[in-house]
């Protein structure tokens, strides 16, 4: 008699099948509402396809559309297949390499066949129109196991020279498995897939973008064709993606940078930002806003070195860990005399320095360090270099020299909890007054690390229960463990604020680091009078006053709360007659504390309003004879259409409230 197989489901309930069952037959013995919204399985954790039979006892859980995480992936690499099959349809000799699944879409390197050019935007309509057939066409998608010998007959028999070569590499020990496309046409994939191409929107997915690619991404190798794609579940998913990217383009910072003439980037300091007078008064206002915020909570605020020696990067750890993303610097004069190396052997190496922690150890260990002291906490708006790869700057949002809104707590094991809370507290506060919202994620201990699995264990927990004494370990907060995400030094707890058109940005941070404090031989005297370890707490709100100045042009598509805009008025004259008037307007206003300007050219007013507007000014005051005569201005607020003829002292009260920052009022 055949042994049953139990299957157990989210529900509590078992039941027992025979060998050669799949999670397809369960969902349709559920019921056919599921057997058909049922899009794979998760197999003891795996997520398979759902004609997969079961290799023995299992729990199941069934995928549908609602799964959106699991089922945006699947979707995606199903997209990828169909556009590989598409574009070989259209032209045959065509070669196909790779094609996963990204963030918001797929995309597949191909290689043209030697006939034609290589593949351009103008061939992206053709191709969807027959990966849409080949969706309609409802092609089951099977999954069939392979031996190495086979793969390779098969892609050298078809000229697939790129996949041949791939198969060679493939370990003969591993289940090999390809997917067909009805019976037509295949592919090489771990899978999992769909049960069928029907099961994709044609209406949900749309081809973006062509671009170069390297064989293995090596530019020494061929050089194919990658079309990007984004694929949703849903035609209202694909449309809402899109209008994101509209808006995104709308207010990208680069291009809003230029426009409010905030900022620059040039060659001769690549990854290096210039600031221009408006952009850097953004900056001090963030810079003032959060030296308040830190000497409210008992920060102290430091300044450290740019440069340190080699031999204290080494015992901190990052020189083995973080070496290739520092600058360094021979400490000797380079030789320009001769033929000889250009530093010789013996000199000593320096390094620009990629983070803070390390010197905020140095300040803590000058004089001894009492449990009396602790927690001290101490802050730096420190200037970093990092060396990011060429190819992945991105205007502000990725430098090579930033500034950090740093700090260091050093504290006792038994603080540690209320200080994260108080830490999430303080967070909390600041990015409600920037308006935002945001979810919280514990990134826990990555492959390569310092300490050992105990230290682990605790640091992870005290992250853990802050976040849960504070309140904040919610679905509301968007609570969420990362396994693996971790620093090579200490989980973290990571602050994701939702920008206006729905973007997540990585932020603000706290870490809990019991390594660099070991490392670096920090100590302070207990009441037993004995030399214990401090716990560092590394944490920052901002990120980067970069990168968080982006998100805030971003956010607000230039459209900066008046507090934090560079220029929070100007006063515009309509004829020339009111530049008396006018002057004495911008004289009150900056009594006021109002950051004001004048703009008495010879223009139409309508092109100063269109100017002004452009540079996203959030008040023009417009007067003219009859404002001069009844001591009024003409107020036009960005973005609003009427304007509001109010008295002088009225509006200038206006503008003081409106330009109060937001823990001021």
């Amino acid at each position: 008699m055949t042994e049953l197989l139990k299957i157990s489901l989210p529900d509590g309930s078992v039941r027992e099948v025979e060998p050669g069952t799949t999670p397809a037959d369960i969902a349709a013995a559920i019921g056919p509402g599921l057997a058909k919204a049922a899009l794979a399985a998760r197999v003891d954790g795996e997520v398979r396809d759902i004609a997969r039979p079961f290799d023995g006892d299992a729990d199941l859980a069934l995928i549908t559309a609602r799964d959106e995480q699991d089922a945006l992936e699947l979707v995606r690499h199903d997209y990828a297949h169909v556009l590989a099959e598409a574009v070989q349809a259209l032209w045959p000799g065509t070669q196909i390499t790779f094609g996963p699944a990204t963030d918001d879409g797929f995309y597949y390197d191909v290689k043209a066949p030697d006939t034609r050019d290589p593949f351009s935007m103008d061939d992206l309509p053709a191709i969807e129109e027959k990966m849409r057939e080949i969706i309609r066409a409802d092609k089951p998608l099977r999954r069939e196991v392979w031996t190495r010998e086979q793969l390779i007959e098969k892609w050298e028999a078809e000229g697939e020279t790129f996949k041949a070569e791939w198969a060679k590499e493939l370990p003969e020990d591993e289940e090999l498995t390809v997917y067909w496309s009805g019976e037509d046409w295949l592919d090489m994939c771990r899978g999992p897939h769909l049960a069928s191409t029907g099961k994709l929107d044609p209406q949900a997915f749309k081809l973006m973008r062509v671009a170069g690619a390297y064989w293995r991404g090596d530019q020494r190798n061929a050089q194919l064709t990658r079309i990007y794609g984004t694929g949703w579940l849903s035609k209202k998913q694909l449309d809402a993606h899109l209008h994101r990217l509209e808006e995104a383009a709308k207010r990208d910072h680069r291009k809003l940078g230029r426009e409010m003439d905030l900022f620059h980037l040039q060659e001769e300091a690549h990854g290096s930002v210039f600031w221009h007078p408006q952009g850097y008064r953004v900056w001090r206002e963030l810079e003032a806003y959060m030296r308040r915020a830190i000497d409210g909570a008992g920060y102290r605020e430091i300044k450290t070195p740019q440069v340190m020696d080699a031999r204290q990067w080494e015992q901190s750890g990052h020189w083995g860990k973080y070496r290739e993303n520092m600058f360094v610097i021979p400490d000797e004069v380079p030789n320009v005399e001769d033929e000889g190396p250009l530093v010789s052997d013996a000199a000593e190496w320096m390094a620009l320095k990629p983070m803070n922690c390390p010197a905020h150890v140095l300040v803590f260990k000058q004089g001894i360090k009492s449990y009396r002291d602790l927690p001290l906490r101490l802050y730096e708006n420190g200037c970093c270099h990092r060396n990011e790869p060429h190819g992945a700057l991105h205007g502000l949002m990725r430098v090579r020299q930033f500034t950090q809104d740093d700090a260091h707590i050093f504290c006792r094991e038994d603080q540690i909890v209320a200080e994260v809370r108080k830490f999430c507290k303080l967070a909390d506060r600041v990015y409600r007054d920037f308006g935002f919202t945001y979810a919280i994620k514990l990134a826990l201990r990555p492959e390569q690390r310092f300490g050992t699995d105990e230290q682990w264990d605790q640091a992870e927990d005290e992250l853990r229960n802050a976040v849960i004494e504070a309140g904040l370990a919610t679905e509301e907060y968007g609570w969420e463990e990362l396994p693996g995400e971790g620093a090579f030094y200490a989980p973290k707890l990571e602050w994701h604020l939702t920008d206006a058109i729905g973007r997540t940005w990585q932020v603000g941070t706290i870490q809990s680091d019991r390594v660099l404090p070991e490392r670096l031989d920090a100590s302070y005297v207990g009441e037993d009078g004995e030399r214990h370890r401090p716990v560092m707490l590394h944490r920052a709100i901002f990120g980067s006053y970069e990168r968080f100045i982006g998100i805030l042009i971003e956010h607000f598509a230039g459209r900066l709360p008046v507090w934090l805009a560079p220029t929070q008025a100007v006063v515009a004259t309509i004829v020339s007659d009111a530049d008396g008037y006018a002057q004495d307007v911008v004289a009150k206003l900056e009594a006021a504390g109002i950051r004001v300007e004048a703009d008495l050219r010879n223009e139409k007013i309508n092109y100063k309003v269109r100017e002004h507007s452009l540079a996203k000014v959030p008040h023009l005051l417009v007067v003219g004879k009859r404002e001069a005569e009844e001591g009024t201005v003409a107020v036009r607020t960005l973005g609003e259409q009427q304007q509001k003829v109010m008295p002088l002292e009225e509006a200038i009260a206006m503008l003081r409230e409106a330009a109060t920052p937001p823990d001021l009022r």
